[in-house]
C-alpha cells in the first residue's frame, strides 16, 4: 500500500509538471499578447510603448527563463501580477474560488441526488413505464446544452416570478447562499445527473443479473435488501468513477452557467483572462483546474478500497 501511494504521488506530480509546460507553451503559441492588446486599446500604435510594456511585464525574457520564473513561484505561493489590474494574481483569483466552489459542490450533490436514486429505480422497475419516463429524461439531460437550459429557466423565472435569478454578493447566511446558488447548480447538474442516471441504471442491470443476487433471492431476502444491500453497493464502482470525473470537469458547464446567470466565479474570470492574454491569471486558473482533476482522479482511486474491500494495492 505504501509503495503504491508513493507511485501514485510522483505520478501526480509529473502530470502537473507536463500540464504546466503544455499550458505555458500554448498560450505562447496563441498569436498576439498582452503588450499588443494593451498598446490597441489605449488606440496608439507606438512601438516604443509596446517595448516598454513588453520589458516591464518580462515578455521579451527567454522562454525558458520565463517558465522557470513562473514555477518558482507557484513553488513559493507567488502567482505573480495580473498583467490588466495590476495586481497580485492570488487577490484576484482567491476571493472566485469559493464562489466557483460552492456552486459545484451544489451541482455535484444535486446530480448525485438525482441521479443515484432515479437510476436505481429505472433498473428496478425495468421495462415500465416509470423507466420509460426517466430514460427519456436523462437523454433530454445528455442533449439539453447548458446554456440553452440557463436561458430558459431565466425565461421561465420571469414569466413565472417576474424576476430573474442574479448572483448577489451581499447574500449572508447558508440559506440565502443556497437560494442564490441553487438555480445555477441546478442547470450545471442536470446534465451530470442525466449521465450518473444512465450509469447507475446500466450498472445495476449487470450486477442484478449476478449468480450471488438470485442465490441471494433463492434464500429468502428481500427485494430492498437485494437491490441496496447486494447490488447498489457493487454497481457503485463504476459510477463513483464518473461521479469523481465530472466533479473534476465541471469547470466546464461553470463557464458557460457563470457568464449567463453573472456570477463572478474562477470559469468566467477564465474566459475574460483569455481574451485579454493576462498570462499569470490563465496560467495559474488552468494549472488549479488541473490539479483538482488530477487530484480527484487519486482520491477516485483511494475511494475504490473502501467500495470493494477485494481491491488491494501490493507494496
Amino acid at each position: 500500500m505504501g509503495a503504491y501511494l508513493v507511485r501514485r504521488l510522483f505520478l501526480m506530480v509529473l502530470t502537473l509538471v507536463g500540464i504546466s509546460i503544455l499550458i505555458f507553451a500554448m498560450l505562447r503559441l496563441v498569436p498576439g499578447n498582452v503588450a499588443d492588446i494593451l498598446v490597441n486599446a489605449s488606440g496608439t500604435a507606438d512601438d516604443k510603448e509596446k517595448a516598454r510594456i513588453t520589458h516591464e511585464l518580462g515578455l521579451d525574457r527567454p522562454v525558458a527563463e520565463q517558465y522557470w520564473n513562473w514555477v518558482d513561484g507557484l513553488a513559493h505561493g507567488d502567482l505573480g501580477y495580473a498583467y490588466i489590474s495590476e495586481r497580485p494574481a492570488i487577490e484576484e483569483i482567491a476571493p472566485r474560488i469559493p464562489i466557483s466552489a460552492k456552486l459545484a459542490g451544489m451541482a455535484i450533490l444535486f446530480a448525485i441526488v438525482l441521479g443515484v436514486p432515479l437510476g436505481v429505480i429505472s433498473a428496478v422497475r425495468q421495462n415500465s413505464m416509470l423507466d420509460y419516463v426517466l430514460r427519456i429524461l436523462s437523454l433530454s439531460g445528455l442533449s439539453l446544452p447548458a446554456f440553452w437550459l440557463g436561458l430558459l429557466v431565466l425565461m421561465a423565472s420571469v414569466q413565472w416570478f417576474g424576476e430573474i435569478p442574479i448572483y448577489d454578493s451581499d447574500a449572508h447566511g447558508f440559506f440565502a447562499q443556497v437560494k442564490m446558488l441553487a438555480l445555477p447548480a441546478i442547470v450545471v447538474g442536470f446534465r451530470s445527473s442525466a449521465l450518473i442516471m444512465r450509469l447507475t441504471r446500466s450498472s445495476m442491470l449487470e450486477v442484478l443479473r449476478q449468480d450471488y443476487v438470485r442465490t441471494a433471492r433463492s434464500k429468502g431476502a428481500t427485494n430492498a435488501s437485494v437491490n441496496y444491500n447486494h447490488a447498489l453497493r457493487n454497481a457503485l464502482l463504476p459510477v463513483v468513477t464518473v461521479i469523481g470525473i465530472e466533479a473534476a470537469f465541471l469547470v466546464g458547464g461553470l463557464i458557460v452557467t457563470e457568464t449567463v446567470f453573472n456570477i463572478p466565479g474562477v470559469a468566467r474570470f477564465l474566459v475574460e483572462a483569455i481574451l485579454w492574454r493576462d498570462y499569470p491569471i490563465v496560467q495559474n486558473l488552468v494549472m488549479l483546474i488541473g490539479f483538482v482533476v488530477v487530484t480527484m482522479n487519486f482520491l477516485i482511486d483511494m475511494a475504490y478500497m473502501f467500495l470493494d474491500p477485494r481491491i488491494k494495492y501490493g507494496d
